[in-house]
């Protein structure tokens, strides 16, 4: 950029904001807008409702507070609502809660954070004394009109952020619940990260004339690493646990968060991390309020560096050390995808994104670079090799660093002592061997088969079709020779047919279609024939998905 280029940039003084704001700004580190709050804020001063597209980590937050703060009368006004800003979680509705506080803070502006999990007592004695700004999620706000505690009737303008997640958590009907009860006069406000047909039919129905802005988040310069690093492993079900914790292992984040589906997977995957030496906190709808704040506590204080949690519970966190988002299935929406990522790669950081694919998840990932016009890259999943020089590169930067940092002389006795006897590279290469083996550096691990893509298509194309063979013959040979019969609990009655069994092999496993020997089916079961040395990875496989529909039971044949 030029010199002369610099002057283009508002400041926000430029963008007309009263001194008190400009004030705090200046006592936060603000020192410039950023493109969503030079975009937003004019409009907004104006009067005008807004339509924004921008994810989190953009500066959104500033960039509907203040204006919001703006037009507040100094010291506060009458004690009813100016401004009502809904929200769809608790802790999103502290963050926001907080930050409205601290630009408003010359102001006497008083805010008020209101959720479901906080005794209702407290948000009844702060309404009745009076309040300017209400920070809300759409359920509890609606409990607190239908108390006729939140009067509505002075409300100014109305900021619905993430709009989209609120609509996802079924907060739609509250919603509309909501704005039937404010003012017809008031500013409206939508923000969102992603625009489903849903957010434009509530755009239409409550803004007027919106002014329409969409933000991309912040790309880094020409010639320059993303800031957002998209990464992919294929990795076969039975060795997700373990090529997580590879990956892991070499990336060394500083934080991370690990999306699950379910709650059991959250609890399996915690146990399994912990267990691997990871200092990792579980995060789920069945926990509550009071265990999510101790968990959230522990991974800001850095008691905890890994946090695996599902969607609906890890919604509205914001976690300013977090470095690395990881994805231990694909996303089922690409939506889902962007709210994730969205997480890293903040002012200006680099974040890391990774996502663990089975082989048929494989098409789901091209949908997501599609939709969201992004490249994934598929990588190999680190080799022990690989794990092995990182982890030599660890200890030779924390022995850089304790050169530089530490004291180190009271040590020498002991270094001019064996420098009798010995060579000072021997003894320099012995003291390296104690430092990585006190770090914990595993001496030995198994390696993780590496998925083709194409074994996708194998259980599907080109493979000779194999019909069964009568029942009576089913004990009247063994199975070929260097190759296991695996029995499968679902036959002819269940509609199981060969190329069933074929796919489900080769989706699940590292099997390729040709790999996979003779398939006999009878009434209530099969049999399969797989090479010896694949039967465990097989079984492994084929117990954790469905055959035409249902979980079946899956063992080596018994003679």
């Amino acid at each position: 950029m030029t010199p002369d280029a610099t002057e283009d940039v508002p400041t926000f003084a430029d963008l007309g904001l009263r001194p008190e704001l400009l004030k705090a700004l200046t006592v936060l580190g603000y020192e410039e807008p950023t493109p969503i709050q030079r975009e937003a804020i004019p409009p907004l001063l104006e009067g005008r409702d807004l339509l924004g597209q921008a994810a989190t980590g953009t500066g959104k937050t500033a960039a509907f507070a203040l204006p919001v703060l703006q037009g507040m009368p100094e010291g506060g006004g009458s004690g009813r609502p100016l401004a009502l800003v809904l929200v769809p979680t608790r802790e999103l509705a502290v963050q926001v809660s907080e930050a409205v506080h601290r630009y408003g803070r010359d102001l006497g502006t008083r805010v008020l954070p209101i959720y479901g999990g906080q005794p209702i007592g407290r948000q009844l004695r702060e309404l009745q004394r009076g309040v300017d700004v209400v920070v809300a999620t759409p359920g509890r706000a609606l409990d607190h009109i239908g108390r006729k505690t939140l009067q509505l009737d002075a409300l100014r303008m109305v900021v619905l952020d993430e709009a989209d997640e609120m609509l996802d958590m079924g907060f739609a009907d509250d919603i509309e619940a909501i704005l039937q009860e404010t003012p017809e006069q008031r500013q409206t406000v939508l923000f969102s990260a992603t625009m489903p047909p849903r957010i434009d039919s509530i755009a239409r129905a409550h803004l007027r004339e919106p002014v329409r802005i969409q933000i991309e988040r912040e790309s880094a310069p020409p010639g320059e690493a993303p800031r957002v690093r998209q990464s992919a492993y294929v990795v076969a079900r039975a060795h997700k646990p373990a090529a997580l914790g590879r990956v892991l292992d070499v990336e060394a984040p500083e934080a991370a968060i690990v999306f699950c589906r379910t709650r059991e997977e959250v609890d399996q995957l915690t146990e399994t991390m912990n267990g691997r030496g990871y200092r990792a906190e579980a995060l789920h709808g069945g926990m509550g309020q009071e265990q999510r704040d101790r968990v959230m506590a522990r991974l800001r204080a850095g008691t905890a560096d890994l946090l695996v949690a599902t969607d609906v519970a890890a919604r509205g966190l914001d976690i300013e050390q977090l470095t690395h988002v990881v994805n231990y299935n694909v996303p089922s929406a690409p939506e889902s995808y962007v709210h994730r990522i969205g997480r890293v790669g903040r002012a200006g950081r680099e974040g890391v994104a990774i996502t663990l694919a089975e082989p048929r998840e494989h098409r789901m990932l091209k949908t997501i670079e599609r939709v969201t016009k992004t490249s994934i890259t598929v990588e190999k999943v680190p080799t022990v090799a690989d794990l092995r020089a990182r982890r030599l590169e660890l200890t030779r930067s924390a022995l850089e660093e304790s050169i530089l940092e530490d004291d180190l002389e009271h040590f020498r006795v002991v270094v001019d002592t064996l420098a009798d006897e010995f060579d000072l590279v021997e003894i320099a290469m012995a003291a390296v061997k104690l430092a990585h083996e006190a770090s914990g550096a595993a001496a030995d691990e198994e390696e993780i088969p590496e998925v083709h893509l194409r074994a996708e298509r194998a259980g599907r194309e080109g493979r000779p079709r194999r019909e069964p063979a009568p029942r009576g013959e089913r004990h009247g040979r063994g199975p070929s020779g260097g190759m296991t019969r695996i029995f499968v609990g679902a036959g002819r009655s269940a509609g199981v047919r060969p190329q069933d069994l074929v796919g489900a092999i080769a989706n699940e496993s590292r099997l390729s279609g040709r790999d996979i020997g003779a398939i006999e089916i009878a009434d209530r079961f099969s049999l399969v024939e797989v090479p010896d040395h694949s039967a465990d990875d097989v079984i492994a496989s084929l117990r954790h998905t469905t055959i035409k529909g249902r979980k079946v039971t899956v063992r080596r044949e018994r003679f």
